[in-house]
């Protein structure tokens, strides 16, 4: 008996998914455990495992469909998949060749042999591979069948769609014009052949959401940024100093991150209301410190939280804000590594950025930005001398924060950042 496989729980206030990529195709043999196919929610990806052995006996639901929770996306069978065939093929099979009397030569002519050869063909694709035959008018006739007894896949198609697309010519060929010198001039690009200059990709669940929500918190708040600029020398001096033996104690590279960490931990206590959250006629104080930090993936900006990063010290900020950032990368995180969140830190100067204005991450009214080190002349005592300077940006919820608390709170932040032993006091 068939077994269901349906959509699992999302996690906290994820009702729905996309169907991202089907890792089997029907036909083949599954064991429990094994990934079935990648789900794409607005805040992470995942996979969908079997949950016992089997042959997939069917897809219902197929990539960029939207599935919610509890729905039934396809079937595992019985079997182990080797020599399966669909289930229309066997159907159509004679039970034994010799009961089947050949057809009179007469009896047989060409359309009704076009017809029996397209349901041969027919029956050696399931369904689902059959509707994206239709879609893109591949003739499966000319699909060679990579599957367990010249069962057609989906990757067959794809591929022979991949391969049309490439190679896919203009109608009419004719030779090209020569210049004065006899050599063949290069055709100019035809304002009707612009389509076939262009690539259509899927946007992925995530980064819709992301669109969606970026655009829903310019809406959404009143947000205006302030900058400022930072001296990185003493910072610069520290690491250089005691990396080494920081990496030897504690297994853990010293970056910058843990400083400006510290830095706004010791700020958001200094000005709570930057560490809140409007809630309709009510501003709620949070007196816990979560800290998302943003990390840059191949599939969009994802944000992590480093919770209670006031009860951690430089390394265990610094491993721990190491580890998300590989699991963002890998694909690893979860609902939980993404949930809350008080206050925000991203770093375009990982990327090169002199200076930017980000986005809050709602519901935080607050987002801090830092940027590329770079060499400027500066006056210090009297004197210009060459010294590495960091703009720094603060984003903010101008109902919530007044411009004057939010120009304190980001001096509040250099102070520390210029006096990095008074972090061991203040972070």
């Amino acid at each position: 008996m068939a077994a269901e496989i349906h959509v699992p729980e999302l996690g906290e206030s994820v009702a729905d998914a996309t169907v991202g990529r089907w890792l089997k195709q029907e036909g083949d043999a599954v064991t429990s455990g094994d990934a079935l196919v990648e789900l794409e929610t607005d805040k992470i990806n995942f996979e969908v495992e079997a949950e016992q052995d089997g042959v997939l006996e069917s897809i219902s639901k197929g990539e960029g469909e939207t599935v919610n929770v509890g729905e039934v996306i396809g079937t595992i069978g019985e079997g182990n998949g080797a020599g399966a065939a669909p289930a229309e093929e066997q159907e159509e099979q004679p039970q034994a060749e010799e009961e089947q009397p050949e057809p009179e030569a007469e009896e047989v002519d060409e359309t009704s042999n076009g017809h029996r050869e397209v349901e041969e063909v027919a029956g050696r694709a399931s369904p689902s591979v059959r509707r994206l035959a239709q879609e893109y008018e591949v003739d499966l006739a000319e699909v060679t069948g990579s599957g367990s007894g010249g069962r057609i896949t989906r990757d067959d198609v794809e591929r022979l769609i991949r391969a049309q697309s490439t190679t896919a010519a203009p109608e009419k060929t004719e030779a090209p014009e020569r210049d004065g010198k006899g050599e063949a001039s290069q055709p100019a690009v035809s304002r009707d052949g612009r389509a076939d200059l262009e690539e259509r990709v899927r946007v992925s669940r995530r980064r819709q959401t992301i669109a969606q929500r970026l655009v829903e918190s310019q809406q959404a708040t009143a947000m205006l940024t302030t900058f400022n600029e930072v001296d990185m020398t003493a910072v610069m001096e520290l690491r250089k100093r005691r990396k080494e033996a920081f990496q030897e104690r504690t297994g853990a590279r010293l970056g910058f991150m843990s400083f400006f960490a510290k830095a706004a931990i010791g700020a958001l206590k200094a000005f709570p209301k930057v560490n809140a959250e409007l809630q309709d006629t009510e501003l709620v104080l949070k007196k816990y410190y979560d800290i998302g930090v943003a990390v840059s993936t191949d599939e969009g900006l994802v944000v992590p939280v480093l919770r209670d990063a006031d009860h951690k010290n430089f390394a265990e900020i610094e491993q721990g804000i190491a580890d998300l950032a590989t699991k963002a990368r890998d694909g690893k995180l979860t609902l939980d590594d993404l949930r809350g969140g008080t206050f925000t830190i991203t770093n375009g100067g990982v990327f090169g950025s002199l200076v930017s204005t980000p986005i809050l991450t709602l519901p935080q009214v607050a987002i801090l930005g830092m940027h590329k080190i770079q060499e400027r002349p500066v006056v210090v005592d009297g004197e210009i001398v060459a010294r590495p300077m960091m703009y720094l940006a603060l984003s903010y919820d101008h109902r919530v924060i007044d411009g004057a608390e939010a120009v304190s709170f980001l001096v509040r932040i250099k102070d520390l950042i210029e006096d990095p032993e008074s972090l061991l006091l203040e972070g």
